[in-house]
């Protein structure tokens, strides 16, 4: 049970119409706000649930209507001086916030049934939240103010969510009057005497939180004493940092902890019963809380360190724990979060040589940034303890690497599968090794030379199959040479697309057709040629950047030779990836514009006679060559749109690869549309899932098809696409079935 006295995030006045209210709940994210009169009053609460009910019974009614008019007006109140101890009493079922009143009805503060949660700033810690970082500045600014901003400009730039500073009242907080040393140990007499060279006094130290406050960045500060934590209080910090020091001086907790401000507190020098006595003071007052742990030496040993003991310290807490760290390095906090911590402290300075105890085990910003980075890399891949999925990068390479079930001789249709018809080779391309049970017993549907592969179809009863469909706008399959015409075999598409292999470009054309065809066709540039080489046409090293031209250039010969093979006589389109990828980083937004022009200056070099160069959309996190890399360019729908416009190159549409880039972007999938669409001359239809889910099936995925369809029915008539599923083409175009038979509810 926590109390919270900060009441902001909670509270509507009960005039404001329910879409605030709903917006206020969307930002606290605890599902309820209060609703108060002018005068600050109680009025009711409304929860979602309360917001539920009412639009059921009011379908008809506008968010304009007063929050009061929504509310639950029957809601039950206790005294704000109820101990926080009894208040579970009060909680009824499924009742988590309990409001607390003054004697007339004021809303003084709100209880909360949990103690996981706490809020710093604009920061929530807790369960699935990421872990909060704090670059601890303490007195590292060595008594400047200017030292002081430009530690926080560059924990800011660093990536911190917070910064934190130390405020001490010397006078208060030590036995001889400003903190003299005369008498004390060496080691005592060492830190009083810094302290009073180089601690800034509130005045100052409340010009730098200001200063804080414009970089956007969190600025927090530990109170070495009492007078100090009025000072703070009064400015409003968001949160107050309780030295390890401290831990035991349950004086200042209980003054800091009834100031309605979250607590972190360190818990270094300190046995464990003093951590549970520390824990029974804030549970006392129910102070919301964190506590970290901490190995208080400087720098602290290794083997000293023991992060195991933050589970422990979760029991003691029932709080967010995390992990205040002052040894060499900055790889134990990031193991400090993979261990649970959802807070990491860390000190931080601009040079390790300055006088100061501190210095020494500081970060300087480029290491802090670098432990930012890693920390959000390895909260990233903890993931969840789900049910095991395979990415599409490894199914990529399990296709390449895994094994198939495949014939072991001609096998006619109608034989009844036994285990002499049967063979393990790779590649992974058809039915797993693990389905040799399923398949066995099974009568064969269709012939099958040696070696060819068992599939998913061969276990089924019904599979689609080629036929003719019929859509607003001409529709293509994606193929290669040697798979073309048995895909065309049942059906007449519009035209062809083939997804030329660098070995395909080897091929004579005039080997793969027997006649024309009366249709149109279209190409698509390798994704990966010899040696392991990637197409590259803003690379700014020239060699790249000379052999990306040349095999752009020859791609586009073989598509102008393709064309007397096929009876239409529109220019066929080549689809190109333009490159502009990284390996390990996505590149500032600021550095596009210099890549986009090396482009521009590539493909002005072309000779494109004939044929239509189609940039394609990009993906965020592309899988080339079984693993994941970074695109930068045709990603973002607002430059690709520009250069686009600028430069009058068409789009190659991919609507997996501009979904992934949208929830990168965290833009609506439909505002990318709306500015690419208008440049499109050519669509790949797929679907896709999170950031990096490309090729999934039609409708399988998070794209809107209805939605989509009018928009390009409206932005893009008479545009052609193709289904481009993954591995669409395996057991005869199944994929590629299933895609057209979807698609046409849409087009």
């Amino acid at each position: 049970m926590i109390v919270e006295r900060n009441i902001t995030p909670y509270v509507v006045f009960s005039e404001d119409p329910v879409l605030t209210a709903l917006q206020k709940i969307t930002a606290n994210q605890e599902r309820i706000v209060f609703c108060v009169d002018e005068h600050g009053i109680l009025q009711g609460s409304l929860s979602d649930g309360d917001f539920r009910r009412w639009i059921v019974e009011n379908p008809t009614a506008g968010l304009t209507v007063s929050a009061l008019d929504v509310a639950n007006r029957s809601v039950r109140s206790v005294s704000h001086t109820t101990p926080p101890r009894e208040l579970g009493a009060y909680m009824a079922r499924d009742v988590t916030h309990l409001p607390l009143v003054d004697a007339r009805g004021h809303l003084m503060a709100i209880a909360v049934d949990r103690s996981d949660v706490l809020r710093i700033g604009r920061h929530q810690i807790g369960p699935g939240s990421p872990a909060f970082v704090i670059a601890e500045i303490g007195n590292n600014h060595n008594g400047s103010v200017d030292l002081a901003k430009r530690l926080v400009d560059l924990a800011a730039e660093a990536g911190a969510d917070a910064v934190k500073f130390q405020l001490r009242d010397l006078d208060a907080l030590y036995r001889q009057s400003g903190g003299s040393s005369a008498g004390e140990d060496l080691g005592a007499q060492y830190t009083l005497d810094l302290l009073a060279k180089y601690s800034l006094p509130a005045e100052k130290l409340v010009t730098v939180f200001d200063h804080a406050a414009e970089r956007g960045i969190t600025a927090m500060c530990t109170p070495w004493d009492v007078p100090s934590v009025q000072v703070l209080a009064e400015y409003g910090v968001p949160g107050f940092k309780i030295a390890s020091a401290d831990l035991t001086n349950h004086e200042l907790i209980r003054d800091a902890g009834s100031r309605g401000v979250p607590l972190v507190l360190s818990t270094g020098m300190s046995r464990e019963e003093e951590i549970r006595e520390a824990v029974e003071v804030l549970r006392g007052q129910g102070t919301a809380f964190a506590m970290l742990h901490c190995q208080s030496t400087y720098p602290a040993p290794f083997k000293d360190i023991n992060l195991a003991y933050m589970e422990r310290l979760a029991e003691l807490s029932q709080a967010p724990v995390g992990y205040s760290g002052h040894e060499r390095g900055y790889h134990v906090p990031v193991a400090a979060v993979a261990r649970g911590a959802k807070i990491i402290e860390k000190h931080f300075t601009v040079d390790t040589s300055m006088e100061g105890n501190d210095h020494k085990v500081s970060l300087l910003p480029e290491e802090f940034a670098a432990m930012v980075v890693r920390i959000r890399e390895v909260e990233e891949s903890i993931g969840e303890s789900t049910p095991r999925q395979v990415s599409t990068g490894e199914m990529m390479n399990r296709v390449n690497l895994a094994k198939s079930l495949v014939a072991a001789r001609s096998i006619p249709r109608g034989t009844v599968i036994s285990e002499a018809d049967v063979d393990v080779k790779s590649p992974g391309r058809g039915l797993q090794p693990n389905a040799l049970p399923k398949l066995l017993g099974r009568t064969l549907r269709r012939d099958l030379a040696e070696g060819d592969f068992f599939f998913d179809g061969d276990l089924a009863d019904v599979v689609p199959i080629g036929r003719d469909f019929r859509f607003r706008r001409p529709w293509g399959l994606p193929v290669r040479y040697h798979d073309h015409a048995a895909l065309i075999a049942d059906c007449t598409p519009d035209f062809l697309e083939f997804h030329f292999s660098y070995k395909d470009l080897e091929i004579d054309p005039d080997t793969a057709f027997t006649e024309p065809l009366d249709m149109g066709f279209t190409t698509h540039l390798p994704d990966l040629f010899a040696g392991d080489f990637l197409v590259d046409l803003a690379s700014a090293d020239p060699e790249v950047w000379e052999r990306s031209i040349a095999e752009v250039q020859r791609t586009i010969d073989i598509t102008r030779s393709l064309t007397k093979w096929f009876k239409r006589e529109d220019e066929p389109i080549m689809v190109v990836t333009m490159g502009g990828f990284t390996k390990d980083h996505h590149v500032q937004p600021a550095e596009r514009a210099a890549m986009y022009a090396r482009i521009a200056d590539a493909l002005g070099r072309l000779d494109t006679s004939g044929v239509r160069i189609a940039a394609q959309t990009l993906p965020p996190y592309p899988w080339l060559m079984g693993g994941q890399q970074f695109h930068n360019l045709f990603l973002d729908p607002r430059d690709t749109a520009d250069f686009a416009g600028s430069t009058g190159t068409k789009l190659c549409l991919d609507i997996s690869h501009s979904k992934l880039a949208a929830n990168h972007l965290g833009i609506p999938f439909s505002e990318a549309v709306e500015l690419l669409a208008p440049h499109t001359i050519h669509l790949h239809l797929v679907d896709a899932t999170g950031v990096d889910g490309e090729g999934v099936q039609v409708g399988e995925g998070e794209v809107d098809w209805a939605a989509l369809a009018e928009q390009l029915d409206r932005l893009a008539p008479g545009v052609g696409f193709i289904p481009e599923i993954w591995q669409g083409h395996v057991n005869s175009g199944e994929g590629f079935w299933t895609a057209l038979d979807r698609l046409e509810a849409w087009f």
